[in-house]
């Protein structure tokens, strides 16, 4: 069906003939950003700014993991995360201090589901296609919040540009240095006054996840079952210092962390 076409073992073709070619538009993805600065819960302008600064490496990443022995396996063991993710049920049946209690607690926690991404995601109106770049692009997507829970950094603005900038070394892209750092800046400018290491902050979280190993090509079904510490001492994910550093020091100033983008004065309005 697909002929001279690479293709998985079950004939899923690498990329679908009917796929058209990303191209880059660093306009729209800066007007992506402006759009997200009025409302930050916009996750479909996210999936937006990532279309409109597509990646020279994400091909070669996707090949090099669906048509190995490795990305057949995970194809066939989980072909669709939510599924496993949002089953908390059996997942609290794991042993406490694991990687999936601390999923549950978070998810719970902050009102969140796999199924929920699921939908902003699709609120962009991208297209779909059966191949094994649908398969990748969607792991990526479906494991950003087990990206919090394994870096420890929480849903507030800092943290979400540092789980931006973490993924940046694990899946490098223009997308998320955009989103990472511009996003960091942005919170400096709120917080002029504030004597929070910010940059300290993302700059750290960068490095972590270069140091980290692809957590898109793990078994998330095994992950999800080992201590939590374990995990993060195997993938080298070192407490986020400066990050609760930030934190520490906002309360000290009277500044919530989870409440920076309120910024007073109007100021918010004027630097979007």
């Amino acid at each position: 069906m697909f002929a001279g076409i690479d293709s998985a073992m079950d004939g899923t073709p690498l990329r679908h003939p009917d796929r058209p070619t990303p191209r880059y538009r660093p306009i729209a993805a800066l007007k992506g950003f402006r759009e997200l600065l009025k409302d930050k819960e916009n996750t479909a302008v996210v999936f937006q700014i990532y279309d409109a600064l597509p990646s020279s490496s994400f091909m070669p990443r996707v090949r090099a993991l669906t048509l190995s022995p490795l990305g057949e396996a995970l194809r066939k063991s989980e072909p669709f995360l939510p599924e496993l993710l949002d089953d908390h049920e059996a997942l609290r049946r794991l042993p406490k201090g694991s990687v999936a209690h601390a999923y549950c607690d978070f998810m719970e926690r902050e009102g969140l589901s796999a199924a929920g991404l699921v939908e902003e995601s699709e609120k962009s109106g991208r297209p779909t296609y059966p191949d094994l770049v649908q398969w990748f692009g969607f792991r990526q997507r479906d494991t950003h919040d087990l990206m919090h829970v394994l870096s420890g950094y929480g849903r507030d603005a800092l943290g979400e540009q540092c789980v931006l900038l973490f993924t940046h070394g694990q899946s490098p892209s223009q997308g998320h240095l955009l989103l990472g750092y511009a996003g960091s800046l942005h919170i400096k400018k709120l917080r002029r006054d504030s004597a929070a290491p910010v940059m300290k902050a993302t700059r750290q979280a960068h490095r972590t996840g270069k140091a980290c190993p692809p957590i898109v090509s793990m078994s998330i079904r095994e992950l999800l079952a080992k201590d939590l510490q374990q995990v993060r001492d195997e993938l080298n994910i070192p407490e986020p210092h400066w990050y609760r550093e930030c934190h520490r020091i906002w309360r000290a100033e009277g500044i919530d962390p989870y409440d920076l983008l309120a910024a007073p004065d109007g100021q918010q309005q004027a630097l979007a």
